[in-house]
């Protein structure tokens, strides 16, 4: 669902818009490994990469292009979408405090002759349009790996610029 498709007011907060997505960020999913799932510098917060994880803890794996299509793909990037969301909200507290999504980088694990990384990184980039309007435009890059952790279908990482 787009919000293009309903008459949300442009002004509306990030709550609103999730509410009218019927979006319920989930707590945020804990590192599996010896990492931090965010670092602030100043006004930028930089989100390690996430994953298609299910609040239950279940996670999406394959290979795009040959065990995975790159529409079920599209909606695990929008679940990894709503994990960086939930990241951004433990840290923020109210994801109204996001001034800009300033960069994504979208890796998906693709078989060797996938070659359409930028729809299925559309998944995440159209939520963040979505929940933050003009806030959620970015920069990207999509890329394809040979792998990725515990063979998810993708990992997607991100740097957002916040307000005081």
């Amino acid at each position: 669902m787009n919000l293009a498709d309903h008459a949300a007011p442009a002004a509306a907060s990030p709550r609103e818009r999730l509410a009218l997505l019927g979006i319920v960020v989930p707590p945020p999913p804990p590192p599996i490994a010896n990492f931090l799932t965010h670092v602030q510098e100043g006004s930028l917060l930089f989100l390690s990469g996430q994953g298609p994880r299910e609040a239950d803890g279940t996670l999406h794996t394959g290979k795009v292009g040959s065990e995975v299509s790159a529409d079920q793909a599209y909606a695990h990037a929008r679940l990894t979408g709503i994990n960086l969301l939930s990241v951004m909200q433990g840290v923020l507290g109210d994801l109204g405090r996001v001034k800009r999504v300033v960069k994504l980088l979208g890796m998906v694990n693709a078989s060797p002759d996938f070659d359409d990384h930028p729809s299925v990184i559309n998944g995440c980039s159209d939520l963040f349009v979505d929940v933050f309007g003009v806030r959620g435009s970015h920069a990207r890059s999509a890329v394809g790996v040979g792998s990725l952790p515990g063979n998810i279908t993708v990992e997607i990482e991100a740097v957002v610029a916040v307000h005081d």
